[in-house]
């Protein structure tokens, strides 16, 4: 008589044997690649349609199999760059980085990389805007600068090497959002330390600004807040200096008149 295989475990029950033979059976099973004879453009066409769609996380594993069955041809090229703004638009902002970084590193004669350069900057621009900061009311100068400077470079390695490029008009706007951004963000941590009576860190903070920027409207403030924190210690003299130096530059001054409640519109609702 002929004995089942699965009477080999005498000790377990039929059931549970038949189970184990179906897991066994699954583990040597490979998932199919339905691209397996897809042209490139056919894997192209449907990772674009994929990521029209907002199915980012479908169109992104498309666009790196075309990265390796296209390897070394501008469809190449463009797939990696689709693939960083499918990275973008799902909210992954590290990754669209890394593979911007990638794609500059790899081929720095592309004709597409005044748009590598300019999608990094605008990655690192909108990552420092934050997501819900139109609801919060929350500007970028009141947010970390690390985006907004890496932004900067982007754009400003953009203009230089490429001054005619299509992306760089909107690039050099954007550059002057962020020295702005930057200058009331050092501001706006004077005006944080003033509040709380940290007289000396507030001049120092304000002084930051009016050393480091030029012709960006934080800088009445500025000198505003480095005007109160001499009188606040007691240092007319110097308080004295810095209304002069206030009132010339800016004869006209709300800051004078009406003190902080003068505080202007946030500054990127004209950009």
């Amino acid at each position: 008589m002929v004995r089942s295989k699965l009477s080999v475990f005498p000790g377990l029950p039929a059931l549970v044997l038949a189970g184990m033979a179906v897991w066994l059976s699954g583990c040597s099973t490979t998932e199919v690649d339905k691209t397996a004879n897809w042209s490139p453009n056919k894997i192209y066409s449907e990772a674009k349609d994929e990521l029209n769609g907002g199915a980012y996380d479908k169109a992104i594993p498309l666009f790196e199999k075309l990265e390796g069955r296209a390897a070394g041809t501008p469809l190449a090229q463009q797939a990696q760059l689709d693939k960083a703004y499918a990275y973008q638009k799902s909210g992954d902002q590290a990754q669209a980085i890394a593979t911007l970084d990638r794609f500059i590193k790899l081929h720095p004669a592309s004709p597409a990389l005044d748009y590598a350069l300019y999608m990094k900057g605008i990655v690192n621009f909108n990552d420092n805007l934050g997501l819900f900061s139109f609801i919060t009311r929350q500007d970028l100068s009141e947010r970390d600068q690390k985006a907004a400077k890496e932004s900067f470079e982007s754009f400003k390695e953009l203009t230089t090497r490429f001054p005619d490029s299509r992306y760089s008009p909107d690039a050099r706007q954007r550059m002057v959002y962020i020295v702005n951004s930057l200058a009331q963000y050092e501001v706006h941590v004077a005006r944080y330390y003033y509040t709380r009576g940290a007289y000396v860190a507030a001049i120092n903070r304000a002084q930051s600004a009016l050393t480091d920027y030029r012709d960006v409207p934080s800088l009445e403030e500025a000198l505003y807040i480095v005007m109160k924190s001499y009188e606040a210690l007691g240092m007319t003299a110097l308080r004295d200096d810095t209304q002069r130096v206030l009132e010339t530059n800016y004869p006209k001054s709300e800051y004078v008149r009406n003190g902080f409640k003068a505080k202007e519109q946030p500054w990127w609702k004209v950009w």
